[in-house]
């Protein structure tokens, strides 16, 4: 199925060279071929979504796998994803799918199948995931807007790097949570680690994201000899308190070996002195992720210390936040506490 693009111009009108409008990489793209996420190609002068709607992945899951941690807690969520990527990080845990680009053979799900199947599973939301979806991107307008009709949140686990059209058109069908990976810093280029990558920008969309009313938490994974010298973290956690607040929960995660980048897993005192260091910077809400350990991943008031929000296995099983005018606060100090949407009680599933 071919779909018209919503996001492109003319950058040659003799050689009908096109323009992608859709994330930041703003391919140039030839008569004939595709940019670099090979999901849009350039058919006549025109753009098309060749990608559209070829799910490579789709599963009920638990919204704090995200991570989300401040949003609908203990829901789940209909994951799903397409295949390529805008990025190519060396270390990437789904390469199978991100490095792999979409082919005329592969079967295309409708916007309203993939709903529907949310609705059978009893979720309460959407999210693109497992891949980049960016890359997916005009098919997600269409599946949000149809899921929302539904009464299904959408969220995007996403490395943040799309144009403001885009960020802003997702948003107003409904895309109002988000997990973005931060990759890392400037500095990365001088080790020609993700050498295109301009980070400022995903900063200046997480926070634009935040002007709109989205819910944004950002993920760090902190990658051995890649991003996790000291002057990189300190410029993440620096970003952050400038642009996006204390309120908006960061999530220092921890890499182990896999695809291309084979350096020995994060150890936990870094990534303890990393979430020590945001803290004392001023970040209320700092988790240590990919540790299976609970206290890691415990929800505290920032104010007073109780503890507020236990997650084991990805699923909630306590929390004692007071709802005051639609706002929670701590039940203790009065203290808000950012959530977005409700708490899902009683819900269990079993990930094994």
């Amino acid at each position: 199925m071919l779909k018209k693009a919503k996001l492109y111009s003319i950058a040659d009108t003799y050689r009908k060279i096109i323009e992608c409008e859709v994330c930041e990489n703003r391919c140039r793209i030839p008569l004939g071929k595709t940019g670099i996420c090979g999901n849009y190609k350039n058919i006549d002068g025109s753009l098309y979504h060749v990608g559209y709607g070829k799910i490579s992945a789709v599963e009920s899951r638990p919204i704090e796998i995200k991570p989300l941690f401040h949003y609908w807690p203990n829901s789940t969520a209909l994951t799903f994803s397409n295949l390529g990527c805008n990025f190519h990080c060396p270390w990437c845990q789904n390469y199978h799918l991100s490095f792999r680009r979409p082919r005329e053979s592969d079967p295309v799900t409708s916007p309203e199948a993939l709903v529907e199947k949310a609705l059978q599973s009893r979720d309460e939301g959407l999210c693109a995931s497992f891949n980049e979806p960016t890359t997916n991107y005009d098919y997600l307008i269409d599946v949000f807007t149809f899921g929302h009709r539904k009464g299904l949140y959408a969220t995007m686990v996403t490395n943040g790097y799309l144009t403001h059209k885009a960020l802003e058109e997702l948003i107003e069908v409904g895309a109002d949570g988000w997990s973005i990976d931060i990759k890392g810093c400037p500095q990365m280029r001088e080790k020609k680690i993700l050498p295109h990558v301009d980070h400022e920008k995903v900063y200046r969309n997480a926070k634009r994201i935040l002007d709109l009313g989205g819910h944004v938490e950002m993920v760090y994974l902190v990658v051995t000899d890649a991003n996790d010298h000291e002057e990189c973290y300190k410029w993440i956690i620096g970003k952050h308190v400038d642009m996006l607040g204390p309120e908006v929960p960061l999530h220092v995660n921890r890499y182990y070996p896999v695809h291309k980048w084979i350096m020995p897993p994060t150890p936990l005192e870094k990534l303890e002195k990393i979430a020590d260091y945001a803290r004392r910077e001023g970040i209320e809400h700092v988790y240590i992720g990919n540790t299976g350990q609970a206290e890691h991943e415990t929800t505290r008031c920032p104010r007073c210390g109780k503890t507020l929000i236990v997650r084991r296995r990805y699923r909630v099983t306590y929390f004692d936040l007071d709802l005051d005018e639609g706002r929670y606060r701590c039940p203790r100090c009065g203290h808000h506490i950012p959530i977005r949407g409700r708490y899902i009680s009683g819900k269990t599933i079993f990930l094994f």
